[in-house]
């Protein structure tokens, strides 16, 4: 027998069953058999095989031609893939503030991911990663087999650049179009970048659960820390995630999740990356994450700040971000804000209106109300997108009837409607940098459900000011000569305006009184004197302009009690100009902004632009007497809370309507309304004045701003005589006196 037919022999005998498949095999393609006759030989074998191989191998290429190709990525798109980066909000001293996304990632460069990250990365996902092109063929095949002999995709094959090519430019779906493109999509981005740049990519792209993509903000979310704090054990746990974030959630899943990590770990030390003592010592780390982050439906401890800050880069152009998404781009913005004075500002209205909120409610009472009830009912009806989307008037008043009656649905307006808000600005008064804001009280927060979208009391509300009105008519009357000595009839006080009518204004005194007491003790009747006989209110208004007023305010006399409407940012910027030696600096809230690679976009101007306000001396003696409203006038309650010098105004309007208190400290400056959404809603009694309402949260504030460690504002006296109206020259007051026709006169009713 010769050496050909023992071969023959042979396979024929071990391999009847494969023979015989690929005869059948072979019978497709045209190779025919006698019947019974089912042998094949070697050579027959090899060359079915080959042409096989062979038209698989142009059917594949005919088909990754005519169906794939055009669908890849261009080498634009490889050069600049999409990766929807989130832009980061930051405190002016490094905190996170808030993030603005489509998706919550954020891009961080190759230096600043730990080598724990890259090592676990690695040792987990792809250990050839630095030896293949984009695929790995005996990952494939071994996959391949393992799936076979399972009867199920047991096991993956995917390189880190092919998972890479799948985030960055496919979706998942199980198919083999999707690998082919993902395969072929790997080696072209191995084509294009260098094995860092791709692990830098991918760290910066891949999801770890929660909305978090990226390690940047995974690493925030998780453990409220930068990647480079992270340890071994925190960035195992990171990399753990990578399989099923929701699977391997150690809130849900703790046990789950140990396990997972301590596998990471077990593959980092196998790898070489860990000593063994640096092994064992991270196995024995729990799992600690930041679960108060996890759970809070707004991260932010400055909503409306943030929100602010949002509103102003989408609007003004000075941030040169005309060609920018501010939602895809991972901008870095660094905002004035200080997360420290913030929080304090936030614990400050949380402990005031707590009791004051439950205070005023024991007090009102909806009988006799249901006039209002019934307007604040159907208002909330018309508001709803329900009733908008209606066309039919039957069908609306059907609906306005059906909220009427139904209880639950009015209980939720009237709770709605005596919330008690709040509006706080703090500001640096020399630099106008804004360091703190709460736009809402947490009542309010917590009916809105997204609260960065809800009004802004700080900023968007325009309210009478009512007495803290009152230092810029004051102010005026200063320029014009008068000294803090000066004495000014308290007593009832009547005015004939020009249309004929009398103004009366009430809470008078009797007697002269010095221009310290009328502003300590805020008799109205003095400041009516003052605005009709030793100023105007057009030179009020101009010099309430120059200080930082920039709401229209008509030129009547009754703009002494606060008549006219503002808001409690251009109040609380306009009391830092008397803390600023009568130099007024706008407020600012953004001081720099840089791209996701860190290249300057924007940086706010060293140079402040300021205006010459007022006279310094007369300044320093407003700062005297306002000190004065503190220390023995109508916000005495601040020195229940804050032991240090203070200076202010407290604010009632009509009814107990608004309550406020704009004051100052020897560094800084804070401005606090309480009130309404509705103004139909007001106070029922005294507890309503600005010195109850508002002032007790500048004073709870300012006392913990004062006791937290390390916040620079330090100062504590203003440092400052008794009133002496001697420091005040003749002179001063001719040179600097405000033009009186800064607003054009207007009949006055």
């Amino acid at each position: 027998m010769t050496i050909t037919k023992k071969v023959h022999k042979a396979w024929n005998s071990k391999h009847t069953g494969l023979s015989h498949l690929f005869c059948k095999f072979a019978s497709t393609l045209g190779f025919h058999y006698p019947d019974g006759y089912h042998i094949m030989t070697v050579k027959k074998f090899l060359l079915l095989s080959t042409g096989a191989m062979l038209s698989g191998i142009i059917a594949l290429s005919l088909y990754i031609t005519f169906f794939i190709v055009d669908e890849l990525p261009s080498f634009e798109q490889l050069e600049n893939p999409p990766q929807e980066l989130a832009t980061r909000v930051f405190s002016a001293d490094g905190k996170l503030l808030d993030m603005f996304y489509i998706k919550k990632r954020s891009y961080i460069p190759y230096d600043s991911i730990p080598d724990d990250i890259i090592n676990a990365l690695i040792a987990t996902e792809d250990r050839a990663f630095f030896d293949h092109w984009g695929i790995h063929p005996m990952r494939i095949a071994k996959a391949f087999v393992k799936n076979i002999i399972a009867f199920r995709a047991k096991e993956g094959a995917s390189t880190l650049s092919q998972q890479l090519a799948r985030n960055l430019f496919l979706n998942r779906e199980v198919s083999l179009t999707r690998k082919l493109k993902e395969a072929i999509t790997a080696v072209k981005i191995e084509q294009t970048y260098t094995k860092k740049e791709i692990l830098e990519l991918y760290c910066n792209t891949v999801y770890f659960g929660k909305g978090a993509y990226g390690v940047q903000v995974a690493s925030e979310l998780y453990f409220k820390k930068s990647p480079k704090q992270l340890t071994t054990a925190e960035c195992a746990y990171l990399i753990a995630l990578l399989k099923g974030p929701e699977n391997y959630s150690a809130i849900g899943n703790y046990e789950k999740a140990l396990k997972r990590r301590n596998l990471v770990l077990s593959m980092m030390a196998d790898m070489g990356f860990l000593e063994e003592q640096q092994y064992y010592a991270s196995i024995m780390q729990p799992i600690f994450i930041n679960r108060g982050r996890l759970g809070m439906k707004d991260e932010s401890i400055a909503p409306h700040f943030v929100e602010m800050v949002r509103q102003s880069l989408e609007n003004d152009d000075s941030y040169n971000l005309q060609d920018i998404n501010l939602y895809r781009d991972g901008l870095v913005i660094f905002t004035t804000l200080d997360s420290r004075i913030q929080r304090a500002a936030n614990e400050a209205v949380r402990e005031h209106l707590t009791g004051f909120q439950e205070t005023f409610r024991k007090n009102w009472s909806w009988k006799g109300r249901q006039k209002l009830l019934t307007s604040l009912i159907k208002q909330a009806v018309m508001e709803k997108p329900e009733y908008l989307s209606l066309t039919d008037p039957i069908k609306k008043d059907k609906m306005i009837q059906e909220a009427m009656n139904n209880p639950r649905f009015v209980d939720s307006v009237k709770l709605k409607a005596t919330t008690i808000q709040t509006g706080v600005n703090v500001i640096d008064p020399r630099s106008g940098h804004i360091l703190a804001m709460v736009g809402s009280s947490p009542e309010g927060i917590a009916l809105s459900g997204d609260s960065r979208y809800t009004l802004n009391h700080a900023v968007q509300i325009k309210r009478q000011p009512g007495s803290s009105f009152k230092p810029f008519v004051y102010a005026s009357a200063m320029l014009n000569g008068l000294t803090p000595e000066s004495q000014i009839e308290s007593g009832p006080f009547e005015y004939t305006l020009p249309s004929g009518g009398v103004w009366k204004p009430s809470g008078s005194s009797s007697g002269p009184i010095s221009l310290a007491g009328g502003l300590r003790f805020s008799i109205n009747t003095v400041a009516a004197r003052l605005i009709t006989e030793h100023t105007s209110p057009h030179e009020v208004i101009g010099l309430a302009h120059l200080m930082g007023i920039k709401s229209e305010l008509d030129p009547f006399p009754t703009l002494a009690l606060g008549a006219e409407e503002v808001t409690p940012l251009e109040m609380t910027s306009a009391f830092g100009t008397f803390l600023n030696h009568g130099i007024s600096v706008a407020p600012t809230f953004i001081q720099r902004i840089e791209d996701k690679r860190g290249k300057l976009i924007y940086q706010q101007s060293r140079v402040i632009e300021l205006v010459d306000a007022l006279n310094p001396k007369i300044a320093k003696n407003m700062i005297k007497m306002m000190r004065g409203v503190v220390t023995g006038g109508t916000a005495t309650s601040i020195k229940s809370y804050f032991s240090y010098d203070a200076a202010g105004k407290t604010g009632t309007t009509n009814d107990y309507a608004d309550a406020w208190f704009v004051g100052l400290t020897p560094q800084l400056t804070a401005g606090v309304w309480v009130g309404f959404d509705d103004r139909r809603i007001k106070f029922t009694g005294w507890y309503g004045q600005g010195g109850k309402a508002a002032a007790p949260i500048w004073g709870r504030m300012m006392q913990i701003v004062y006791s937290t460690p390390g916040i620079s504002y330090r100062k504590k006296s203003f440092g400052l005589m008794p009133v002496d109206s001697s420091e005040i020259s003749d002179g001063d007051f001719q040179e600097n006196k405000v033009p009186k026709q800064v607003v054009q006169p207007e009949e006055q009713l």
